[in-house]
């Protein structure tokens, strides 16, 4: 009765949302591609106080070759220190002196630059990101200083096992492939890597034809348009990078040994690339495996169990391929009943499906969660960025919407068979000595 009772009630609140009533109007969007080549988007956001601006290029840790692997994370730092003209304590005390905030992030097909600030400053806040995304000084002593910055946050992911998990299960899920490495690179490829390596990866790969240039805020898009407008004009236009997907091997159980008080344990399956029609299925499939406090995983493991206190899914997905991955850490003694619930919660869905419960509170979730997420310039820029970067276009938040709530019973259970029934791969951190014979039957089954 009461599973019927939340299954309505999720329902009507659904049924009360229409796509139209979300908090945004598509007319408020606005795109433009320069003469160069670089393409600007803006959404304008009339009662919004703040401003959010991003610089997104269309290349990342897969598109390096293996001698600079980490080139792009290396890039990201480098920015920050300075232009010709400008310090790196110059910057932060422009930002500071605002109230901004100004940051980056290095993902495996893309690299993005950002910074939120007040509506005023709009105009010297596109400048000041314009000049650090396009003339860095790569000044030889500050390339030194931040190449042991760079080697510290290697060693303090060696130093964090649940990390350390997850970089050995991207390596068993594409050996021998760049989407396999750490997008930090290696200790190797970082002490090795030169000035002239760094600057020559920037000037083949931020060019214009691979920039997205995204606003959100209190703004007009002819005033983005008109302060970013020259950027990157010296110069050929650039090309995308050249991808080759990975082959469709794996690397079953990788065990590494360390003297922790926790084995934390990593599942991946390959799954979906980013425009997959199945991609909004496996949305609804991973709220119910681990994706959230009422997901099977979560309730089996940690709630009735208390076999861990971090259980979760995840997906990811890339232009040719994808992943599902799950992750738990548990005291090495439990172990191996942590991988039986695993297995049985697997086994059930992949049988099963998912319920009509299940169903109703996933898509309600989604819906929802993203709606909030919508509420501040800087998601509403992240949208636009990535959307742009990713796919070369925008999906619109009614169409979000109809998909997400499209999806039935039946897709969720395909796209459960289509992943689960996969071979998977398997990663172990903690005190494993020699092996793991719960490990090793886990890996298999």
């Amino acid at each position: 009765m009461v599973a019927a009772i939340v299954v309505a009630e999720v329902a009507a609140v659904a049924a009360d949302l229409r796509p139209s009533d979300s908090p945004v109007s598509e007319s408020d969007i606005e795109r433009s591609e320069l003469a160069s080549g670089v393409r600007v988007v803006s959404e304008r956001m009339p009662e919004a106080r703040s401003v959010s601006v991003g610089m997104w290029f269309a290349v990342g840790s897969r598109d390096e070759p293996g001698n600079i692997a980490g080139a792009s994370h290396f890039l990201e730092h480098l920015l920050f220190k300075g232009t010709e003209k400008r310090s790196a304590r110059s910057i932060a005390l422009a930002v500071d002196a605002v109230g901004g905030e100004m940051n980056a992030y290095t993902s495996r097909e893309h690299t993005a630059y950002y910074l939120r600030l007040p509506v005023a400053e709009l105009d010297s806040g596109l400048r000041l990101l314009a000049d650090v995304v396009s003339e860095p000084a790569f000044r030889a002593h500050e390339l030194d200083a931040e190449r042991e910055v760079i080697i510290e946050e290697l060693l303090m992911s060696e130093d964090t096992p649940d990390d350390l998990v997850l970089t050995a299960l991207y390596e068993s899920l594409y050996p021998q492939h760049p989407l396999g490495r750490e997008t930090l690179g290696s200790r190797d490829t970082v002490e090795a890597m030169t000035r002239d390596d760094v600057s020559n990866f920037h000037a083949t790969w931020y060019r214009p034809a691979n920039l997205v240039i995204a606003a959100a805020g209190n703004l007009d898009h002819a005033q983005v348009v008109e302060a970013v407008d020259g950027l990157f004009d010296n110069g050929a236009a650039g090309v995308a990078p050249e991808r080759t997907a990975p082959s469709s091997d794996i690397e079953p159980l990788v065990l590494i040994d360390r003297p922790t008080e926790q084995v934390h344990v990593a599942v991946g399956w390959r799954a979906l690339p980013i425009d997959d029609d199945d991609r909004y299925a496996l949305w609804v499939a991973n709220h119910v495996l681990g994706g959230g406090m009422s997901s099977r995983l979560f309730q089996s493991i940690r709630e009735e169990r208390g076999l861990a206190y971090t259980v979760f899914t995840s997906p990811s997905s890339y232009s040719d391929v994808g992943s599902l991955i799950l992750y738990a850490g548990t005291g090495a003694n439990r172990l191996g009943e942590l991988l039986d619930v695993t297995n049985e919660v697997l086994d059930g869905v992949l049988a099963d499906g998912i319920t009509a419960e299940e169903h109703a509170v996933a898509l309600g979730y989604l819906e929802g969660s993203m709606l909030l997420g919508l509420e501040d310039s800087g998601s509403r820029m992240s949208r636009l960025g990535s959307g742009l970067v990713v796919r070369d276009s925008i999906i619109s938040i009614d169409d979000h919407v109809r998909h997400i709530r499209s999806v039935t019973l039946d897709d969720v259970h395909r796209v459960l068979k289509r992943i689960l029934g996969q071979p998977r791969a398997v990663s172990a951190v903690g005190p494993l000595g020699g092996g793991n014979a719960a490990l090793e039957a886990f890996a298999k089954s």
